[in-house]
């Protein structure tokens, strides 16, 4: 069901040591309930590293890094990742090659809907079901703020959204979204002429 979605904060939280550690954000939304961002879940597994959203009204969201390199992460990133929200896997593409932040953009398709994630600057993000025949869309806002214990997420939405959409639009908070960014773009460029150049000297 389509809701209109008041304002609402989640607050940083974190617990555990360097062995069983957990992390992330939890809050109320007056519409869909306690909402708890586990980012990142206690390891399973030392080359897994997973986010998940859960809580309220929202389907449970998860976003999973898989691969040697998860093992140096503090949250998953967008590379060798699995998407899920509910019971349904989420389709996501990206440019790694887009010079701007409109080009770097992630297009993902889930229950039918196209999406968009693209980065405002490090700290916020938004996602956009993109307006069909039966619905003009949704546009959902994440701003970090503060810091230490004083660190909050606020969360803005225009148009009507449903758990699904809310749950897509968390879950990046507990994500490595720096590819996303301008300065990820220049790092990006500058690791694969790196990359390239170490190749063709080999």
């Amino acid at each position: 069901m389509h809701t209109q979605v008041s304002p609402f904060e989640l607050h940083a939280w974190k617990e555990g040591n360097r062995h069983n550690y957990s992390a992330g954000w939890k809050g109320v939304s007056p519409e869909f309930g306690e909402i708890t961002l586990t980012g990142p879940l206690p390891r399973t597994h030392p080359e897994t590293i997973v986010s998940e959203v859960r809580g309220g009204l929202l389907p449970v969201a998860s976003f999973e890094a898989r691969g040697m390199h998860a093992e140096a992460l503090k949250l998953p990133t967008l590379n060798r990742s699995t998407l899920r929200v509910g019971d349904r896997m989420v389709y996501v593409q990206r440019n790694r090659f887009g010079a701007t932040l409109e080009q770097r953009a992630l297009t993902m398709r889930y229950a039918g809907d196209h999406y968009r994630l693209a980065a405002l600057d490090k700290n916020a993000y938004v996602l956009t079901r993109e307006p069909d025949d039966e619905d003009p869309g949704v546009r959902i806002t994440v701003r970090e703020s503060g810091r230490g214990k004083n660190r909050r997420l606020s969360v803005q939405v225009t148009g009507r959204a449903e758990g699904g959409d809310l749950a897509l639009g968390l879950i990046f908070a507990g994500v490595d979204r720096s590819a996303l960014t301008r300065i990820g773009a220049v790092k990006a460029g500058i690791s694969r002429v790196t990359h390239f150049w170490a190749e063709s000297q080999s």
